[in-house]
């Protein structure tokens, strides 16, 4: 693979599978690891019988056999919480928080999701914690992983403008995920990522008080309203947030996210009638 085409493309293709880290100070040259002779058996006593491969040996076992004995597996020190062992550590980590910098605090600290330990940074929020309005997005991208904020890459920009639209900005909003942590290659999280999440999210909510929430696409509204719709159908309509706590109820409008409207433009006009829903709803509060 010579030609320097052939080696863009390489690359573009782990980017698309989501290799875009590098795991070592330096590269390792493969081909000289593969090129390298196997080291040479010592020779057989005299009169030795000659070694059998070990496929033989394997050929005899019986199906379903193993050489290691049947026994249960132990967790090693420092691997990953089960599902519902997460979710226990994430509630009671949640509920101890008794401000913002508590919560952030707690989450830097918190190892029930997997994803904490391929993503570069842990993204909390960004905006005015008194704002009246919480808009919250999926997870973080590429750049909003490497910046440690949330919305600052080429969705952010898109975001900051249809903000100003109606007249607002990040001095007046305040912007969070409800995962902290990046995805791979920025696939979908999964429900158990999402579950072992959760509860710092509904903690967020009851800290801020935000007067209206704003969810920025289909993974963020349906984890708020805990139903199944597609955004396209929730979208522009106002429903209603009540946290697992029992706390206040606050109003809620699902909206697309910027990076849907980045790939399809022509949903900008039902973008458009949604701020424009916003901004009236706002001068009622």
């Amino acid at each position: 693979m010579s030609d320097v085409y052939d080696i863009l493309e390489a690359l573009r293709w782990h980017l698309d599978v989501g290799c875009d880290e590098a795991v070592a100070d330096e590269p390792t040259d493969w081909t000289r690891l593969a090129a390298r002779a196997a080291p040479a058996r010592p020779p057989a006593a005299p009169g030795a019988a000659p070694a059998r491969p070990a496929r033989d040996a394997e050929s005899r076992r019986p199906p379903g056999r193993s050489e290691a004995p049947n026994r249960p597996e132990v967790p090693e020190a420092g691997a990953p919480l089960g599902a519902s062992e997460a979710g226990a550590s994430a509630r009671a980590r949640a509920r101890a928080a008794a401000s913002l910098e508590e919560l952030e605090a707690a989450v830097r600290a918190f190892d029930g999701c997997p994803l904490k330990a391929t993503a570069m940074n842990t993204v909390f929020a960004d905006g005015n914690p008194k704002a009246r309005i919480m808009l919250v997005g999926e997870a973080p991208g590429e750049d909003e992983d490497r910046q440690g904020k949330p919305f600052v890459g080429a969705s952010g920009r898109l975001l900051d403008r249809m903000l100003a639209g109606i007249g607002l900005d990040r001095s007046t909003v305040y912007i969070t995920n409800i995962l902290p942590w990046r995805p791979p290659g920025n696939r979908n999280p999964t429900a158990a990522e999402i579950a072992a999440c959760l509860p710092f999210m509904e903690r967020h909510v009851e800290l801020v008080g935000p007067g209206i929430i704003v969810p920025l696409g289909g993974t963020s509204a349906k984890t708020l309203l805990n139903r199944t719709t597609g955004i396209t159908r929730m979208r522009g309509q106002w429903f209603d947030y009540t946290p697992e706590s029992g706390g206040r109820t606050v109003p809620v409008l699902p909206m697309l996210h910027p990076a849907y409207l980045l790939r399809n433009p022509a949903a900008k006009r039902e973008a458009w009638r949604d701020l424009l829903v916003l901004r009236e709803r706002l001068q009622t509060l």
